[in-house]
């Protein structure tokens, strides 16, 4: 009977809250918001930094977990959880769950079911990456690659949409970004010979508003790029979730590569792939787009996080976007629209010798020919790229991006490419991927956008595939795959704390004040790209195992 009046008190508690439940207000104000995380990012900019200072350098010594919540899963864990007024919410690639922030205590959990045969189509992990709060609900996607709605005062689902058939090798594990009142959500498997897009959903009924195909057919702009049919299974992923500038209603998501691997299948530029796309949210009609890797061979996609600040280029106050490359390039855009202002490498490159700044286009070397050419190849970095996944942050205080960088090339040789349905289309040697380098495979690096150039770089044996987190507190926090959460001194890189968490950390930090207390939060759980193709012996003993460890400073 007390378990059961607990629990309905928790019920009452979060049907309370969402009296007031969240608005475009709220989101747009999100990185602003240091008693809850509303958006993917920390805000629409994507900039995972929090002014919060509670935990600092002096404190951190004192950082204690205040409790742990199990997922009751042994996958990968790379979520990103939510918090708003006292409640966290969080996804696994089977579950959503809002759990009470302070105690640990779940409040409801809802299930997610997909066909067994799902985990086939997935190239890089069965994962989720996280939600959406919008209006009193909580927006997922699925790995059968649906869209669904439930409601965050007792994970009921509200709608559901199916976006694409599995059997056709789609799949979904993108966070939903809601922008300008619409929910848009991306797509995966272009390693399957799909052709990727970008939708937008109603929130209130889950009608679908638009679609924006990342790879053009022959009568729309960009088609002429592609030879033949090769467009229609051209790839184009779009998995990692769009920032957004509210000031310009532009949505701007990151478009993966090109299928499949073997480029001379596909004469062209290829667009729109290893590029980002500048969007209306309420159309879904791009506004201008940057292509990074023109006709890529080596896996270059340009998913991962397109960061906003506004910072001096040339003593002029400008609007910029910032991505670290999959491609080992750094690099600095207007984001009104689209010029190239900066690229520079920030991990060993040898593909291209740098990038024109007037056309924007790489200025390749002879291993990018060689490659074309169906020789192999030694390519720098490696098919996991200079970053992979793993989301950076950019602190405005320091003006540096902290970033989980990798430090091992690939070898690369092309094979003739036959699609069916379903099954992996690559038309690449998959026998042996890596150039292992001597030291360390991974670094965390304080980058200077500008230059690419490292103020400090923490080195990891077996490289780090969690995202970055930083506060004004002046400590950078991330993850380990052997299981330790991290933090390093912002200006130094030393590191200043750690905590065993039981498994592998792929997960992406977060952090807000509640009660006068600043807590963190990260996902643990081992698993994902690494793991599953590196074949990193020394991370046999690692324990799988899904939780949510929060910590805070001990009063």
């Amino acid at each position: 009977m007390k378990r059961f009046a607990m629990a309905a008190s928790l019920v009452m508690l979060v049907a309370s809250t969402y009296a007031n439940a969240q608005t475009t207000e709220q989101l747009v104000k999100g990185a602003t918001d240091t008693s809850n995380v509303l958006n993917y990012g920390m805000g629409y900019n994507l900039q995972r930094f929090s002014t919060l200072n509670q935990i600092n350098k002096d404190t951190i010594k004192n950082l204690v977990p205040v409790w742990n919540y199990s997922f009751n899963d042994d996958r990968s864990e790379e979520s990103q959880p939510l918090v708003y007024q006292g409640v966290i919410y969080v996804t696994s690639h089977n579950a959503t769950m809002a759990v009470d922030a302070k105690t640990g205590k779940q409040i409801w959990k809802s299930k997610i079911e997909y066909p067994a045969e799902t985990p086939r189509i997935v190239c890089c992990g069965i994962i989720n990456r996280g939600a959406a709060l919008y209006d009193g609900k909580l927006f997922r996607t699925t790995l059968d690659a649906n869209v669904i709605a439930l409601d965050a005062k007792d994970g009921k689902e509200l709608w559901r949409q199916k976006v694409a058939d599995i059997k056709e090798g789609y799949s979904m594990t993108v966070a939903p970004l809601v922008a300008d009142g619409v929910v848009i959500t991306g797509i995966s498997g272009a390693e399957f010979g799909t052709r990727g897009f970008i939708d937008g959903w109603d929130p209130a009924t889950g009608k679908h508003l638009w679609r924006t195909h990342s790879i053009p057919s022959p009568d729309e702009p960009g088609g002429d790029t592609w030879k033949g049919d090769t467009w229609k299974l051209g790839g184009g992923s779009t998995w990692i979730t769009g920032s957004y500038d509210p000031e310009l209603n532009t949505v701007y998501w990151g478009i993966g590569n090109p299928g499949p691997f073997n480029s001379a299948v596909r004469p062209g530029d290829n667009l729109y792939t290893c590029s980002v796309l500048a969007m209306d949210p309420k159309t879904g009609k791009i506004k201008w787009h940057y292509q990074f890797s023109p006709n890529n061979p080596f896996d270059y996609d340009s998913v991962a996080e397109m960061v906003l600040a506004d910072m001096n280029v040339e003593g002029k106050p400008t609007k910029v976007l910032m991505d670290a490359n999959r491609n080992g390039f750094f690099y600095v855009l207007d984001r009104t629209d689209g010029k190239l202002l900066a690229a520079n490498p920030y991990v060993k490159v040898n593909w291209a010798t740098g990038i024109d700044m007037k056309s924007g286009r790489p200025i390749e070397t002879d291993v990018s020919k060689d490659a074309r050419d169906g020789k192999k190849v030694v390519v720098f970095p490696s098919l996991l790229g200079g970053k992979n996944w793993e989301p950076m942050s950019f602190n405005p205080q320091t003006g540096l991006a902290y970033a989980n960088t990798l430090a091992f090339g690939g070898h690369y040789k092309t094979e003739p490419a036959t699609y069916k349905a379903g099954e992996w289309y690559l038309g690449m040697d998959l026998t042996d991927l890596w150039e292992w380098t001597d030291g360390p495979r991974g670094h965390l690096k304080a980058i200077d956008p500008l230059t690419g150039k490292a103020k400090w770089e923490a080195p990891s044996d077996i490289p780090r595939f969690s995202g970055v987190l930083s506060t004004a507190g002046g400590v950078v926090f991330t993850g380990a795959l052997t299981g330790e959460f991290e933090a390093f001194d912002a200006d130094t890189g030393k590191k200043l704390w750690q905590f065993q968490t039981g498994s592998g950390i792929e997960g992406q930090p977060v952090t807000w004040q509640q009660d006068g207390v600043q807590y963190i939060a990260v996902t643990s759980g081992y698993g994902g790209v690494y793991s599953i193709f590196s074949g990193d012996e020394r991370l046999a003993n690692v324990p799988a195992g899904g939780s949510l460890w929060v910590f805070a400073v001990k009063q």
